[in-house]
């Protein structure tokens, strides 16, 4: 499910038109995984500047 964009609530207009409970909980976790691994790259630029 991967690539459908957060926030998105349905597929293309040759299939249905919502998502699942579990397909909803799935990108959820997805875009959670993706929040962290920002917040791990915006920690890493504030340590770099407070090194300079």
């Amino acid at each position: 499910m991967k690539n459908m964009g957060y926030g998105y609530c349905g597929f293309n207009s040759k299939g249905r038109s919502y998502l699942t409970k579990e397909e909803r909980v799935e990108l959820l976790k997805e875009y959670k995984q993706d929040l962290e691994k920002e917040a791990k790259g915006v920690e890493g630029r504030i340590k770099e500047l407070e090194v300079k």
